[in-house]
């Protein structure tokens, strides 16, 4: 399952039934776990920790050291979690003093020439589009998709389930359940077909419509729509995560 053709450091550390072709490097302080597949001309590099199940595509290079000229070195990681797909190309770099890893959930798949930067997290079961960029401190929740050529600024949070067109470019937070699209980029509406494919039921999908309804067109600045929102939109999980993220955006949200 190893080629004799790929380099693994001595003290780097690899679980079960892990197939390894060749041109391969992996440095030491490395952690790679079970039944991965890790193709060709892959380098996997100091501080990197692999989970299980995941399947590297060739030119991969997870955990480089960041882009950052305030990184001094530091033992910082990058941690990628389960049965993700890491398509060809792809750029995964380590963690700085800011937060001391970077995070990929599992269940994720970045496709060909994807950038994580330093520090950036990673929710599960996303879908990054070829080409997207992501600078440091980013954070993208769970199930979102982000489509091709996407440019995300540094500390930008994108929410749950969102929609975003390709070749965006945003430097605001991207509220949870949305289409995000246009030049430039704007509120489009929720994402509801991929809401029911998630199975949000009819009355959810429209409460949170109602909820974005009253924050984007009432004409409400957003401390008076999330208090309209929460007067006049039923409380859920679902409800109370839009209101949150919204209050706790430093960065302030698309319009």
């Amino acid at each position: 399952m190893i080629s004799p053709l790929a380099y693994i450091h001595p003290e780097a550390k690899i679980g079960n039934n892990v197939e390894i072709a060749p041109f391969v490097f992996i440095d030491k302080n490395v952690v790679i776990g079970d039944n991965n597949k890790i193709m060709a001309n892959v380098n996997i590099l100091y501080g990197s920790r692999i989970g299980n199940g995941n399947t590297i595509f060739p030119g991969a290079v997870i955990g480089a050291i960041p882009q950052d000229l305030k990184f001094r070195g530091e033992e910082t990681t990058a941690e990628i979690g389960d049965n993700n797909l890491i398509r060809e190309n792809v750029t995964i770099n380590r963690g700085t003093a800011a937060k001391g890893k970077t995070i990929v959930g599992s269940n994720n798949l970045l496709m060909e020439g994807v950038h994580v930067a330093h520090d950036a997290l990673i929710g599960n079961g996303c879908i990054v589009g070829n080409s997207t960029k992501m600078a440091g401190e980013i954070i993208i929740d769970d199930n979102a998709i982000i489509s091709a050529s996407v440019l995300m600024h540094q500390f930008c949070r994108v929410g749950g389930y969102v929609m975003i067109q390709g070749g965006s470019r945003f430097s605001k937070d991207i509220p949870p359940y949305i289409i995000a699209g246009r030049e430039p980029i704007a509120y489009c509406g929720i994402n509801i077909v991929g809401l029911r494919r998630r199975g949000f039921s009819n009355e959810m999908i429209e409460n949170i419509h109602n909820a974005y309804r009253i924050i984007y067109q009432s004409g409400l600045n957003i401390s008076e729509a999330l208090e309209e929102v929460q007067k006049e939109i039923p409380m859920s999980p679902e409800i109370e995560y839009i209101i949150s993220f919204i209050k706790d955006s430093s960065r302030g949200i698309i319009r």
